[in-house]
């Protein structure tokens, strides 16, 4: 069903990259509202009587609050507390759950959850055929939603559903909306009357201003839930008990110093920062590591996600590794991380 809504795009003149996991150009348009087929994330759906039993003992996240909210951003961890995988759960029905990560980890994520699940009264299964998402922002993004969906919730991480819809209210201003890709050719025409297309460079971009972490393939089992700022959005429950990982997880946070957080940075460069790329402080190698980057529209200037030792980034010059080593500029996340963090516990 996905080749129908691939089909559905290329009719809109939206070109999709070589491995159709991205939409790379799009036609020109002033419309400030924007419309973005998820291309680069999939759906891993967790059903039966133990779903929620079995997540709330895998998952980083308090799956009680996404039952409460609608959904919230959680890790999954190896037992060394390093994120395999990095979702958003949404709680789509009773005894289903779905968790949305970068299709390039749905393999890798859903055969990690099947290797706990074999004891459950549960089923986890990689939906990438059966539904389709939309990230949708501008100035009207919610009367373009409502067009397709009721909203009955305002606050960032609550769901709205309707049969098999979900739409996910997110930080920005901003709405993510899953449908069965049998719906798409509705789903799109309601959108394209309203919105312009926009690239997954631009989502991501969306993103990375939001603050808002995630994972690739090059950054798997890289990081421990908190380098990555995942508690500001509430992704790591401290008080929920076992999980997989929170031994490590719990201790950085009671009794260790977090000494790489998450920051936001530009820098201007004629190598695109890649995901996995290292960074280096002006006088010592391997002082981070790129997570997400994205470009600005100004040429060869991006914006990225770096998860970086925080002494460095106050003391010295942050320096990508290209030929030319440019330099970062950190900029402001919106939002402020708990002082407390860095502060040694012994």
């Amino acid at each position: 069903m996905i080749v129908q809504w691939l089909k559905q795009l290329h009719a809109q003149d939206i070109e999709t990259g070589t491995d159709h996991m991205s939409v790379e150009s799009v036609p020109a348009s002033d419309n400030p509202n924007r419309y973005f087929p998820l291309l680069h994330q999939s759906i891993i759906s967790v059903s039966g009587p133990d779903a929620g039993k079995f997540l709330q003992g895998q998952l980083s996240c308090d799956l009680k609050q996404v039952d409460a909210i609608g959904s919230r951003l959680g890790a999954h961890c190896n037992i060394k507390g390093h994120m395999i995988s990095l979702y958003r759960v949404i709680h789509a029905d009773p005894d289903t759950y779905w968790l949305r990560t970068d299709r390039g980890l749905t393999e890798s994520s859903l055969n990690a959850l099947k290797r706990y699940i074999i004891f459950s009264k549960a089923e986890a299964k990689d939906c990438s055929e059966t539904f389709a998402g939309v990230g949708i922002a501008g100035p009207d993004a919610k009367a373009i939603i409502s067009g397709l969906i009721e909203l009955n919730a305002d606050e960032p991480d609550s769901v709205s559903r309707m049969n098999n819809t979900l739409a996910v209210n997110l930080p920005g201003s901003r709405f993510e909306i899953w449908f069965p890709t049998e719906e798409s050719e509705a789903v799109l025409k309601h959108l394209s009357a309203k919105a312009a297309a926009g690239s997954t460079n631009d989502w991501v971009l969306s993103e990375i201003q939001a603050g808002i972490p995630d994972l690739r393939p090059e950054t798997r089992e890289g990081f421990i839930p908190q380098m990555t700022n995942l508690q500001v959005f509430e992704g790591v429950s401290f008080t929920k008990g076992c999980y997989t990982g929170q031994e490590i997880v719990t201790r950085l946070q009671h009794r260790g110093q977090l000494k790489r957080p998450m920051y936001r940075a530009r820098v201007i460069s004629k190598d695109v920062p890649q995901p996995g790329m290292i960074i280096h402080a002006a006088t010592r190698d391997n002082q981070g590591q790129v997570l997400l980057s994205a470009a600005t529209g100004t040429p060869d200037e991006y914006e990225l996600l770096a998860v970086m030792v925080k002494d460095r980034v106050e003391q010295e010059q942050m320096q990508l590794d290209t030929p030319a080593r440019p330099t970062l500029e950190i900029l402001d996340l919106p939002y402020q991380l708990d002082k407390r963090l860095f502060e040694s516990k012994r």
